[in-house]
């Protein structure tokens, strides 16, 4: 009898370390019968509707790549940027380092803080409410003290990004606007968020197309073979859902500006 009841409290053990959620249930429900890979519009409008019945917040939609290139190679890094036309459905605190006129045209453009070696003390005091910082060339010698602070924050501004640059008054609007940057990592995977499950399907098809476009358009030359490997989108706290890379370029081209 003892032996039967180890064997039935086993059994029920392993059956509760098996058991799905209720969210995650509702979701292989909603996904049983959908086609992958999907279209981007496909898998799009699926994320959309399965976060309406399961997520409590508005989830960020995602885009994942892998990508075909040999990050070891210092002529396949990938790292720039593109503005999303529809924005990221986000406020974005900008931070501008610079000094007299360029600051006043900074905070003229929209920037939330802008000033010169009284920010650059700030930051270094503690201070980083700002999601992007921008710098001109001349302010880039005292804010690099600030390296090994901004640095793993990602905060460091770059040429490659568009963040050191003496028009600050577009790169402040840029920024607003919904600019996000793309940048593979040692696996070749490219990861960017393109937008708020709220959004249309039309908005997150742009945000998406004009993300795609951008990345097919950095491709490295030396990169050889097949450059998009794999493609998925997703939300948040959602399923990933697998797309087709090749008839994803033929998809978004009515996207494109």
């Amino acid at each position: 009898m003892m032996g039967g009841s180890l064997t039935a409290a086993k059994t029920t053990k392993g059956e509760k370390m098996t058991k799905l959620t209720k969210k995650k249930q509702k979701i292989n429900e909603m996904l049983e019968g959908f086609t992958q890979p999907a279209s981007a519009k496909a898998a799009i409008e699926m994320l959309q509707k399965i976060s309406k019945e399961v997520a409590k917040f508005d989830e960020t939609v995602e885009a994942h790549m892998r990508l075909g290139i040999d990050v070891k190679h210092a002529d396949q890094q990938i790292r720039s940027t593109t503005v999303l036309p529809a924005g990221l459905g986000k406020e974005v605190r900008v931070c501008v380092i610079a000094k007299a006129d360029k600051a006043a045209a900074a905070k003229e453009a929209g920037a939330d803080e802008a000033g010169a070696e009284e920010i650059i003390e700030k930051i270094a005091g503690g201070w980083f409410e700002f999601d992007t910082l921008i710098a001109t060339p001349d302010m880039m010698a005292p804010l690099g003290k600030l390296g090994r602070v901004l640095g793993p924050k990602g905060l460091m501004p770059n040429p490659k990004t568009g963040t050191v640059t003496p028009d600050v008054a577009k790169a402040v609007k840029d920024a607003k606007a919904g600019k996000v940057e793309f940048r593979a990592d040692k696996q070749g995977m490219i990861h960017v968020p393109i937008g708020k499950v709220k959004f249309t399907t039309d908005d997150l098809m742009k945000n998406f197309s004009t993300l795609t476009d951008a990345i097919i358009k950095a491709k490295p030359s030396a990169a050889k073979g097949t450059y998009i490997k794999s493609m998925y989108l997703t939300t948040t706290m959602g399923p990933s859902i697998k797309l087709e890379p090749k008839d994803v370029v033929a998809e978004i081209k009515e996207h494109v500006n």
